[in-house]
């Protein structure tokens, strides 16, 4: 028989095979852990220790790295995920929230609260290229435009979204939106971006050309986190307050379904095929998952103290 040592080993292996199921990485800022949950199982495989306060969370292209901001430790983490243990840390700025990472995996951003900026740490190197300076203040998370021609940073305290332009490597525009945007994502084609406004309780829509509003949608209460199906068709919202997620339809505009997960939903991540959606639940300890073809909460998984969010790749 089969050692639980050893079964844990070869489940961690299991990725490295040719269509295997994704991990979902949940870093939990109460436990100093990132959770890893085998999306075929939907079973929490280990624990890896993150920093004091682990929030943002990126995967490196090739699924071997972790790239995780330490809020109260002032930096980003590396962990290597096949030895399950950090290798490095980079030291970032007061308070670092939300992360991304390029498409080429070049870059990987950090939105510094306490010195309004974003910082570009460069991959090759694994160290700290520049940072831009913002006019939002406390920004919240940093997203890569499709192209990676662009970062679009939430302000929570100037209900504003920044603009970065990569390779000018300054701010370039800057949109006003609700009160408290949070989570940030992409149409596929990059026309598109969706902000959610926590205490606005509100979506609201950039054309991307323009960087103008386009629409304005009532979303659930304490709206935050968001996620974008991979063909465009479908956006998840999660509402922090009515513990619950909404699903918007790209095409109307309209929301055509709301789903109940655990308390405080917070961020998420969509699978590969967009079939399954994990949500982070602050106050519930756990990460719920959702089947999107069928729209109904599958499960709840059992994670470290307040999971901030979830990265798959």
């Amino acid at each position: 028989m089969l050692t639980r040592q050893l079964k844990t080993f070869l489940a961690l292996l299991l990725p490295l095979c040719a269509g295997a199921a994704p991990f979902a990485y949940v870093p939990n800022e109460g436990s100093g852990t990132l959770s890893v949950i085998d999306t075929a199982t939907d079973q929490v495989l280990t624990e890896i220790a993150a920093g004091k306060k682990p929030r943002g969370t990126v995967i490196s292209l090739d699924g071997k790295l972790a790239y995780v901001s330490d809020q109260a430790g002032n930096q980003l983490v590396l962990l290597d995920l096949q030895a399950r243990k950090a290798i490095a840390s980079i030291d970032l700025g007061e308070s670092p929230e939300g992360v991304g990472i390029s498409p080429d995996g070049r870059w990987v951003v950090a939105a510094i609260e306490e010195s309004n900026e974003v910082v570009f740490v460069d991959t090759r190197t694994q160290s700290k290229a520049f940072g831009v300076s913002l006019k939002g203040k406390n920004p919240e998370h940093a997203v890569f435009s499709p192209d990676g021609l662009q970062v679009f940073v939430s302000a929570e305290e100037g209900e504003a979204v920044d603009v970065i332009d990569v390779a000018a490597r300054r701010q370039i525009g800057q949109i006003a939106v609700g009160a408290r945007p949070r989570g940030i994502g992409f149409s596929p084609d990059g026309r598109r971006a969706y902000v959610a406004a926590e205490n606005a309780s509100e979506l609201y829509v950039i054309d991307r050309a323009s960087l103008s509003i386009s629409a304005k949608i009532p979303a659930g209460l304490r709206a935050n986190g968001i996620a974008v199906s991979p063909d465009g068709r479908q956006v998840y919202i999660s509402n922090g307050g009515a513990a619950s997620v909404s699903v918007l339809d790209s095409a109307s505009l309209q929301i055509v379904a709301t789903i109940a997960v655990g308390a405080r939903p917070w961020n998420m991540a969509l699978t590969p095929d967009g079939k399954k959606l994990y949500v982070a639940c602050g106050r519930a300890g756990t990460v719920s998952v959702i089947d999107t073809e069928s729209r109904r909460k599958l499960s709840d998984i059992a994670v470290g103290k307040l999971p901030w969010g979830v990265a798959i790749r």
